[in-house]
């Protein structure tokens, strides 16, 4: 008997820790992380100060066993006054409707604090940053067991933002806050962004042939020029999009000349004697973008401003300085979005005096560049 005696109160003590678990409220969404998916200049965007990323929407629920203060507030931080900050380039905002406190409908309330007056009242109601919800019948805030609401969540991102040149990601979080239920639930909002993909094509494989080249071609004490030789060039974007042109020599060193940094080398010879060199030069006249009538060549040093005044002018492409392609004569503005452009380019290639090179050996002409394209 007493070692029952002495076991008993143990018993009744489970029992309390067991029973105090179950009367805990529960705050609950149906989606934790909301995504918005991909944006890029493929996504067919309106003209404005900003585009809207989409709309998802999410249930909450806030379950208690018995009757419960049920406001709620939300913390993020904030953009506006009615929306919330998702980086320094976007916001989004939550609308909330068809609240039900324990199976009927009722009106929320907009709060600035647990216990206050609501400022707002209504069937929907956008969550304000700093402000809480509250259900509201017959215009007084009333307690219950369980709470069901809808949020729609809208995102924007400013015109800006989908001018990357790098694919970015966005990612913030807010938090559900039951004060006086005690429960607390983090929702994380995600939307990504990426430059429209634009694919640079070469004809023949951006292979060149020079053709043979005999010695009575070339001159002894001075320098050859080479007739020019036509290369085509076609891009292709996934959407309207400003991008612009560098070429890398891939026999660096291996130029003649000054260093003139749009001329490229054509290899050196067996006594490492360098061979000549070559230009790739783009005709704004023989250039055909999209619909516009004409296109002129702008170029940057940096990529961005200040581009030079959009001309006619030839120009080489070159390894410090961004050629790009504008539809207005005269704008200083860099270049135009373009989704296809075909140009016809020229190579035109010197070959440095025949004293100059080793011809016991059969001298190769072996230039090499890489042609970019970058997104502005």
């Amino acid at each position: 008997m007493g070692l029952k005696h002495a076991l008993y109160p143990l018993s009744l003590l489970l029992l309390g820790s067991q029973a105090w678990a179950a009367q805990e409220c529960q705050l609950n969404l149906s989606q934790a992380q909301l995504d918005f998916g991909l944006m890029n200049r493929a996504v067919p965007l309106l003209a404005a100060t900003e585009q809207l990323l989409g709309e998802r929407r999410i249930s909450l629920t806030l379950n208690c066993p018995q009757p419960t203060d049920m406001s709620l507030f939300y913390r993020s931080l904030g953009a506006d006054t009615e929306r919330f900050r998702f980086t320094e380039r976007g916001s989004y905002g939550l609308r909330v409707s068809e609240a039900l406190l324990d199976g009927q409908p009722v009106e929320l309330g907009l709060i600035a604090g647990q216990g206050q007056a609501p400022a707002i009242v209504g069937t929907q109601l956008t969550w304000q940053p700093g402000h809480g919800l509250v259900p509201i019948r017959g215009g007084v805030a009333v307690t219950g067991h369980n709470l069901s609401l809808q949020i729609d969540a809208s995102a924007w991102a400013d015109e800006s933002a989908t001018r990357v040149r790098d694919a970015v990601t966005w990612d913030t979080a807010g938090l559900f806050d039951a004060l006086a239920a005690g429960r607390s639930r983090e929702l994380r909002l995600q939307a990504r962004f990426a430059p429209a993909a634009c694919t640079p094509t070469l004809s023949n494989g951006g292979h060149v042939e020079l053709g043979k080249l005999s010695v009575s071609d070339l001159n002894i004490d001075k320098e050859t020029p080479l007739a020019p030789r036509p290369l085509s060039l076609s891009v292709t974007c996934d959407a309207p999009t400003a991008f612009a042109v560098r070429m890398q020599d891939n026999r660096q060193g291996s130029a003649t000349g000054t260093g003139d940094q749009s001329v490229y080398g054509l290899g050196l010879d067996a006594r490492q004697q360098k061979i000549g060199r070559y230009r790739l030069l783009f005709d704004p006249t023989h250039i055909i973008a999209d619909s516009f009538s004409q296109v002129f060549s702008t170029d940057s040093a940096t990529a961005g401003l200040p581009w030079s005044s959009a001309s006619s002018r030839i120009a080489a492409v070159s390894a410090n300085r961004y050629l790009g392609f504008s539809a207005t004569s005269g704008s200083t503005g860099g270049p135009t979005a373009i989704q296809n452009l075909n140009a016809t380019l020229n190579l035109e290639a010197v070959i440095a005096p025949l004293g100059s090179l080793d011809l016991g050996n059969e001298v190769r002409l072996d230039g090499s560049g890489t042609l970019e394209i970058t997104y502005l």
